[in-house]
């Protein structure tokens, strides 16, 4: 047996409970022995994340005329063989055009045991380039939910709605985690555990208000305004160059966003209009936090509270916000896409809720910039791709 098949065995060995969520160490376990990961070309460290992988683009992308599940009767290849409308080489890279659907098979594919089951969203920064991206399977009744003991390749179905984007084999917009059996957190539980740790920290306030702990923890809007620039987020601009996934503070946020500023009402601080169809990205009101051993997911609110859709990646790490991690203060960021009609979201608005699991052990490495992690303490903030913003 190898080092590293021992140092596998032994991460399993150390778990501290019987159901919850694989935790890095146990995510790089399952990649040794060859169990529950697998892939095409070998995984990489740098891919595993402190409660979640990311997965990979193989060689080829299937423009498709459109979204589609295959059913509980039907392969992914049964339906490209039915929607495929040509195949796209990503060896050397290639642009996925807005406002069209892509099907790509990842190097990664799955062998769960029974009892396991996965979830998938988007990367932080993939989803806040508004590019609608999400996993599915053979048999797949559902978009990035992987049932109990499924054996076989994974698929992603990618629609950038924003920006047309380039991508290549290799690239990493989606990530998945592994849930062994099935963790019940219920909202007691999570009362216990804001009343020890305070999971969110209003501005101004003591706490979350009595009903904000229902089906998870709820998060409201900042649209008050920055006090010197009274700017509140941003707005993607309609015509723009195309945006390499892979490229780091590369690309200048002019040329892409537009501010949005505080709209002040007459009998108030008003609030922001959404337009329909325009993209925004938001920040929380609330500062965010995930205990090391905890992961959360960002859920969003019922759709009959407003024409629009908030999240499109709602994955919060191990450690985020967390004081031992140095994320003190950090925020949820929200991607906001309005609907058919204009819709004003004002200040303290409640727009989703954080849903928190545990973890099967604490994670050997946790989010923030020592595991290559970008969003640790931060407040409104735009993907990586693009060069930093100075406050103010």
């Amino acid at each position: 047996m190898s080092e590293g098949q021992e140092g596998a065995l032994v991460a399993v060995a150390e778990s501290d409970r019987s159901t919850g969520l694989l935790p890095s160490q146990m995510l790089r376990a399952a990649v040794a022995l060859g169990q529950e990961i697998q892939a095409a070309a070998p995984i990489g460290d740098d891919q595993i994340q402190p409660a979640s992988i990311d997965l990979r683009f193989g060689e080829v992308a299937y423009r498709v005329r459109a979204s589609f599940l295959p059913g509980a009767r039907d392969s992914v290849q049964d339906k490209l063989d039915q929607l495929s409308m040509h195949r796209i080489d990503l060896t050397r890279g290639a642009v996925l055009e807005k406002d069209c659907v892509y099907i790509v098979p990842l190097l990664e594919h799955l062998a769960l045991p029974k009892r396991s089951t996965a979830f998938a969203n988007p990367k932080s920064s993939i989803g806040r380039l508004d590019v609608f991206a999400r996993v599915i399977t053979d048999q797949g009744t559902e978009f990035d939910r992987i049932r109990d003991g499924y054996r076989g390749p994974l698929y992603a179905e990618i629609s950038p709605r924003a920006f047309s984007i380039v991508v290549r084999t290799g690239s990493r917009l989606v990530q998945l985690r592994i849930r062994r059996g099935s963790p019940l957190f219920r909202d007691t539980a999570l009362k216990r555990l804001h009343a020890e740790i305070g999971l969110v920290e209003t501005p101004g306030e003591d706490g979350p208000a009595p009903d904000a702990i229902k089906n998870g923890l709820a998060f409201t809007v900042d649209v008050a305004g920055q006090k010197d620039t009274g700017v509140v987020g941003y707005k993607a601009r309609r015509h723009t160059d195309v945006i390499d996934v892979d490229k780091v503070g590369h690309y200048d946020p002019d040329d892409f966003w537009e501010p949005v500023h505080v709209h002040r009402g007459r009998g108030g601080p008003g609030g922001v209009v959404l337009d329909p169809h325009d993209f925004y990205i938001l920040a929380s009101r609330e500062a965010v936090v995930v205990p090391p051993d905890f992961a959360a997911e960002m859920l969003p609110y019922h759709t009959f509270v407003g024409e629009f859709r908030v999240h499109y990646a709602g994955f919060f790490d191990p450690g985020f916000g967390s004081v031992e991690a140095g994320g003190t203060g950090s925020r949820a960021v929200l991607e906001v896409r309005a609907h058919e009609v204009p819709f004003l979201i004002e200040h303290g608005q409640e727009l989703g809720r954080l849903v928190y699991e545990p973890l099967l052990a604490r994670p050997d490495r946790l989010y923030g910039s020592a595991s290559g992690s970008f969003y640790q303490r931060q407040g409104l903030a735009l993907s990586k791709h693009f060069k930093r913003v100075p406050p103010g």
